[in-house]
Parts: C-alpha cells; structure tokens; sequence
C-alpha cells in the first residue's frame, strides 16, 4: 500500500492557503506574448509532477487567451495562470501564488507537453497529455450525515425492490483515492468502488460510498493540514455507520474497507459495533513497517537509516524538527501529528476486538499489499474467514503477472472485478 499523504513541500501550505485565495493574489493579465498561437493547445491536459517517491497530479486547461491551473488532491481549482508563452514548441506559463512564483517551463509535442516545474528554486520534471475534466455519470443517490465540522456527502446505492435491505459502508483507500477507487495520483480510472456498489445492488445489498475528507466532494472538510488525525477517518466511517443504523429500510449495517480503508474500517466497526466487517487489500502490520518496505527499493541507505529514525520517534509520539529536503514529502512537519496518529494503530491487534463476523480478502497478484498480510490478519482473528482471490490486484482487477501489465490495470474502467471476488462478498453478506 501507499499512503498518498497530502503533501507537496515546495507548495508548503498551498493544500488549504491557496484554496481560500482571492485572485487578487494573482496578476490576472495574463501576457499577451504568443497567445495568437494558443489554439495549437487549447483544451484539456492532464499529467504529473514528478515528485521523488510520489508524484503530484494536475490538470491544466488553456483557452485562447488564458489558462489555469487545477491540484485536486490539494483543493486548487482553476486557479489563474498568469502568463502563458508559446512561440513554436516552446511553452512557458507560470503563476503567482501567495507571494510565491512558480513556473513551467515545456515543448509541445504532438499531444504531450513536458518540461521543468520551478518554485523557490528548486526544480523537478513535469508531464501532461491531451485529457478531459468529463466525468461519466455516478451511479446511486446523494445523502448527507452531519459530522462536527460541517457535513459530508456520499452516495447510497440502492437494490431495486421492496426492504429492509443489508447495507454496507465502503470505505476508500490511500490518500486522493476517491469513492469509486479512482486516484489522480494515476492517469485513468479503474472504478473499482463504483463496480463492487453497483453488483451489490444487484444482489439485493445496498451501500455507501463517500469521497473522504479532503477529497472530491468533501475537499472542503478538515481545515489545515496539521490537524488531521487519522482518528478523523475512523470518526467520519461511524458516523455514516450510525447514520444508516438510524434508517429502518436497513436490516444490517456493515463495513467494506479497501486498502488503507481496511483499517479505519475495522477500527470504526468496533466503534459502532457493526454488525460484519469486511477487509479488502488491507494491510496487516503496522504503516511505519509498510512505509519502510517501500522506501528500501527508493531511497540510498543514509536516507532510508534517516526514514528509519524518524518513524522511530514519531511512533513514541515525538515531532521531528530536522528532516532532510529529500524527506520533506513524507515526513515534514505539518504532517507529522498525523503520521504520530496514524501509527499508534497495529492492524492485527485492532482485527481482534471487532465482535461481528469478518471477512478477509486479498489477490494473488496485488503488488501494493500481498496476501501474506491477509494472512496475518486472519491468524490474529482466527474465527474470520480467509479469501484469497486468484490473480487479483490491488485494484481488484485480474492482472498478468508482469507488473506493467498489472499497472495498465488500474485505468481501464471497462475491466470487470476479478472472478471469484462478488461471490466471497456475497456468499459471506448472505450468511
């Protein structure tokens, strides 16, 4: 698994400064130079900055005469580019944000621009491709639960006929990675969620799908970075795990959490005593073992003793004030309360306090999170049914075993979810 933190150093506080700026922040002339030229781009593209170890998604869209800027995973949405250059293939636009100057700096190629992202100095790769902001229509309808900081939306997805029905709550996985299991982090989509809703529906099962807190539609919700909890997650899963209690069109009310979503999902149905949890891809060992594993095949050895140390005193509780400027995505401070929340949670010894019936699945070829920690959950709760899936992947496709074919994967919508997964779900929810 990877946990796609909010995060982006050279931005620093941009996640929730930015979006409350007015654009008077900005020079909103755009400069005039080349914009005679900028039919040749005019539209949409998508791409990445090539952030070390977690590159950060966004979406320009250029006009005739403007263009701006979007980060979703940050809350930025078109905001004002200030000069947009094109003289031949050559590219340049750039904006003014906070006080800060940031600059791109690319050549057009056929339907790919790429180049250099600048800010404050420091530099890194960026790349986009001809794309859309169109979203194919979502399934289910739109419902609110209350939380203490203002109200967060999802969507219930309903079978047809009369109830009461069993409902389940699904909960997403790292970071950006939105109700339908799609993550900006990846080009494409895989509408994972979206699929495992709708045949649940189809089977009589309804459910509950919710972009989480600083995501999507509920981007809105959790004020400044420094003050999200991962008990925030856990709180936000219980409230519509009580909130579908409350309705008597449902007859049982259990949790599905995928990836990182496994563990605030197992946590959040002790909490409510849900009546069956469901674990989907989630790890089985602590997120400072997990996080450590992925940064072995990244990081040279004094930054990967550097990560170590510093999952070391964060895991007692301590902040960090000194970190590396090749860390700062990770671990730089505003992060940090969160990390020191988040790692307080062992997923095996959670598993054991959930009093209902629990499912455990994982795929054969799942690269983020294998089926040895499916395993280790299930022998940590040793009345829990094991499921392991056949050529799964993390995004609950089947995949080849060569791992480009498996990435191809997680953006194509029109896959269907691998054989053998709705019937463990089914056969356990029927129970």
């Amino acid at each position: 698994m990877k946990k796609a933190i909010l995060f982006f150093c050279l931005l620093a506080s941009i996640i929730f400064i930015v979006a409350g700026c007015s654009k008077k922040d900005v020079d909103s002339k755009t400069d005039q130079k080349g914009l005679d030229a900028l039919e040749a781009i005019e539209g949409v593209w998508n791409g990445t900055i090539n952030i070390p170890n977690q590159p950060l998604p966004i979406i320009l869209k250029f006009t005739e005469d403007k263009g701006m800027l979007s980060i979703p995973v940050q809350g930025l949405d078109n905001f004002p580019l200030s000069n947009v250059d094109l003289e031949d293939a050559d590219l340049k636009f750039g904006a003014t944000i906070q006080g800060q100057r940031i600059t791109f700096d690319g050549k057009v190629e056929n339907d790919k621009i790429s180049g250099t992202f600048t800010q404050m100095g420091q530099s890194f790769p960026f790349e986009l491709v001809r794309g859309s902001v169109e979203e194919t229509p979502d399934s289910g309808d739109a419902v609110e639960v209350q939380l203490e900081d203002g109200m967060m939306s999802g969507l219930l997805e309903m079978p047809k006929g009369d109830g009461p029905f069993p409902l389940v709550v699904i909960i997403a996985g790292s970071g950006p990675t939105d109700r339908n299991g799609n993550s900006p982090l990846i080009p494409g989509k895989n509408n994972s969620l979206k699929m495992l809703a709708e045949q649940l529906a189809d089977n009589g099962i309804v459910s509950i799908r919710y972009d989480k807190r600083m995501i999507g539609e509920n981007a809105k919700l959790g004020g400044k970075e420094e003050d999200l909890r991962f008990d925030d997650y856990i709180e936000d899963a219980a409230a519509w795990v009580n909130f579908a209690k409350a309705d008597d069109r449902f007859s049982k009310v259990g949790i599905i959490g995928h990836s990182e979503g496994s563990l605030i999902g197992m946590v959040a149905a002790e909490k409510t005593d849900a009546d069956m949890f469901i674990s989907i891809a989630g790890p089985g060992r602590p997120i400072n073992e997990v996080l450590l594993e992925q940064l072995e095949q990244q990081l040279p050895v004094n930054l990967l003793k550097e990560s170590d140390d510093i999952l070391i005193q964060l895991k007692q509780g301590e902040q960090v004030k000194t970190v590396s400027t090749e860390l700062q995505s990770i671990f730089r401070p505003s992060v940090q309360p969160y990390l020191i929340s988040w790692l307080k949670y062992d997923p095996a010894k959670e598993i054991q306090k959930i009093k209902a019936p629990v499912l455990i699945i994982n795929g054969t070829r799942d690269v983020q999170v294998p089926a040895t920690d499916a395993e280790r959950l299930h022998n940590a709760k040793e009345d829990s049914v094991l499921a392991i899936i056949q050529n799964m992947n993390h995004v609950l496709k089947e995949a080849p075993e060569d791992r480009e074919g498996n990435m191809a994967t997680y953006m194509d919508p029109d896959l269907p979810l691998a054989e053998g997964l709705m019937e463990e779900i089914l056969s356990f929810l029927k129970k």
